[in-house]
């Protein structure tokens, strides 16, 4: 196609006769080098795709218009925190308490998530039956819901009990493989619970802080790299959903308190403000996500450029 558009393009007098000129002798290549120039490729380039470079005003007549076009209220976009809007309802869920944290030793190591130990224990368990209650009593899956668990053992069981508490399907049950991993604290692994409290001093003076480094895998992470993972997933869940109902399952307390922050435009130096206990739900309520400022350079017009005041 774009051969033959060139020819025509190039060449307002009819090709030569097949029978007079050799199809490889030195004319026929001449030729077709003649035919055949930068100019000629720039045209037909350009005349095959104009219909796609043209402002959607100047299509609004055409099928491509259709195609390309779309009001800006209806564009998703990239997801950003604070969001313009969710388009879902969100319920924030902290599993119960796990073995570990039954015995008072902090376990963040990826490697270890889907071990028996990092599952419920006893008063777990009935921390989470209490939080599928309150979910129930919120009314969080009349109709129908998604249940986002991280695939941490605490977390998938806790997602199951909700599950089995609010009549919803294991289908409904999506997995999360590392979005939702509780958050790690380097060094910090396998010491005593309350050492927490030097990470959270560090996370006041800087959302990009991060735990000292530990040799055994263990991820030491800052707020800033779980902003990064929980928006990540938000956006997963905006895009994939509409107007439904999702219940999101954290193994800890960081990543929903730093989604939170995000959600409500909460400084990141400021999410153990918002701490979750085991068991602990949280509806995220649109009415108290902030009223989205545009940038100056939005809403600033020049009048009289280049005097501008």
């Amino acid at each position: 196609m774009l051969a033959t558009t060139t020819f025509i393009a190039s060449n307002s007098n009819p090709p030569p006769n097949s029978s007079s000129i050799s199809p490889f002798s030195s004319d026929s290549k001449q030729s077709h080098i003649t035919s055949i120039n930068r100019r000629s490729i720039i045209t037909s380039l350009a005349i095959s795709l104009a219909p796609f470079l043209t402002s959607p005003q100047t299509q609004k007549h055409t099928h491509y218009a259709d195609s390309i076009s779309m009001p800006v209220s209806e564009a998703r976009g990239l997801f950003q925190m604070p969001p313009v809007r969710l388009t879902n309802r969100y319920y924030l869920v902290r599993a119960g308490e796990s073995e570990y944290e039954s015995m008072g030793i902090i376990n963040t190591n990826p490697v270890a998530k889907t071990s028996v130990d990092n599952g419920l224990s006893e008063k777990g368990k009935k921390q989470t039956i209490r939080a599928a209650l309150d979910l129930k009593s919120m009314g969080a899956c009349e109709g129908n819901c998604w249940i986002w668990p991280s695939i941490t053992q605490r977390a998938y069981q806790a997602a199951e009990i909700i599950a089995a508490v609010n009549g919803i399907g294991r289908s409904h049950i999506v997995p999360e493989y590392s979005f939702l991993d509780a958050r790690g604290l380097g060094a910090f692994e396998g010491k005593k619970l309350e050492s927490v409290s030097e990470v959270y001093a560090s996370d006041s003076l800087s959302p990009n802080i991060k735990p000292p480094p530990m040799n055994d895998g263990t991820p030491n992470e800052s707020v800033q790299d779980v902003f990064v993972r929980v928006t990540q997933l938000m956006s997963i869940l905006e895009t994939q959903y509409s107007e439904d109902t999702v219940i999101i399952v954290s193994p800890d307390s960081d990543n929903l308190t730093v989604l939170q922050a995000g959600l409500v435009g909460l400084e990141l130096r400021r999410h153990m403000d918002l701490a979750f206990g085991p068991g602990e739900v949280r509806f995220v309520d649109p009415s108290s996500l902030p009223v989205y400022k545009q940038p100056a350079s939005a809403v600033y017009k020049c009048l009289n450029p280049p005097n501008c005041t």
